[in-house]
């Protein structure tokens, strides 16, 4: 492989697993507010704010993880033929069949801009009592999408190679069953 697409591997893994090891972390921040939602409910006034910021911060948090995710390959996978293929084997497999997630997640980010656009431009608010802004978490969804899409890429690349018996070492790679 051309050093040009080691380091674009190298450069989106070491960005998605910042992004993704940090993302772990707003459950606790969601923990926290639905905490507070509970106390503020059963003692004082309830916060008409809890809730749905609780919900914001679950998208940030699912959204943020899909290319640690897809990095660490922790995702779901039907394997009942696949496990038992060769390594080799499998990464020719897995370079044909991210291409439909590559094609999945263009589609998502080009909505995606075009629903931050929209949100940014016209004010859009949630149509609940609180009435957030909607632009931040469109963009963070924007931004996930795209962090996933170039992890997508990156382990593209991974595949070729693989397949081709030349694969990428970073320092940094997860065996995917130990990280399950």
């Amino acid at each position: 492989m051309p050093e040009a697409i080691k380091s674009y591997v190298r450069y989106v893994e070491s960005v998605n697993r910042v992004v993704g090891l940090v993302a772990m972390y707003l459950i606790v921040a969601m923990l926290g507010i639905l905490f507070y939602s509970a106390i503020t409910k059963a003692f004082f006034l309830p916060s008409l704010w809890t809730l749905e910021m609780a919900q914001f911060v679950m998208v940030a948090y699912y959204l943020l993880g899909g290319g640690y995710t897809l990095q660490t390959g922790a995702h779901v996978r039907m394997d009942l033929l696949y496990s038992s293929c060769r390594p080799r084997t499998k990464a020719a497999v897995d370079s044909v069949t991210i291409l439909f997630l590559i094609f999945f997640l263009v589609m998502l980010l080009y909505g995606g801009i075009s629903s931050t656009e929209y949100a940014i431009r016209y004010g859009e608010e949630s149509y609940s009592a609180w009435a957030p802004k909607m632009w931040p978490i469109k963009a963070i969804m924007t931004l996930a999408i795209l962090l996933t899409l170039l992890q997508a890429i990156a382990t593209f690349f991974r595949n070729v190679a693989e397949a081709r018996g030349m694969p990428i070492v970073t320092g940094h790679e997860i065996d995917p069953e130990s990280a399950s």
